[in-house]
């Protein structure tokens, strides 16, 4: 059963993140800088405690909320986070992040987070192990 590990492992590098004095308007540009769909916002001490997603930024600019270059990720961050743990199988995960539909889990080891899996991750890994089984299907059948 395919786990979460092996998806960071695969993906390599670390998780986006930006401090929780940061402004919205400096946000979006780490993550179009980093050509991601969140950032992992940190407390003082570089824990976690809260994501910021492009599905909250079109939702703040939907609602005319203010100035992007004023407005502190600490105020319109997720802070209701579901995480993941380097074990958890990519099934129940993908799962998970269908019902509660969310794109982006951070994950976390103890108290310090390793990574943050996307959607977009869990699936490819997904269709990965499916046509590599399907191939070792294929060349037992031909022998």
């Amino acid at each position: 059963m395919l786990q979460l590990k092996e998806i960071l492992k695969n993906k390599g590098g670390q998780p986006v993140t930006v401090p929780e004095a940061s402004t919205v308007g400096s946000a979006i540009r780490t993550m179009n800088e980093h050509r991601v769909g969140s950032v992992m916002v940190q407390g003082p001490d570089g824990e976690p405690i809260g994501i910021l997603t492009e599905r909250d930024v079109v939702r703040l600019y939907a609602q005319g909320e203010g100035d992007f270059e004023t407005m502190l990720v600490k105020d319109w961050m997720t802070t209701d986070m579901t995480t993941g743990q380097p074990d958890d199988s990519v099934s129940e995960i993908l799962a998970i992040m269908t019902v509660k539909r969310f794109r982006h889990l951070p994950v976390i080891e103890e108290t310090r987070m390793v990574g943050v899996i996307s959607l977009g991750d869990l699936v490819k890994a997904q269709l990965e192990e499916i046509a590599f089984e399907a191939k070792v299907l294929r060349e037992y059948i031909s022998s």
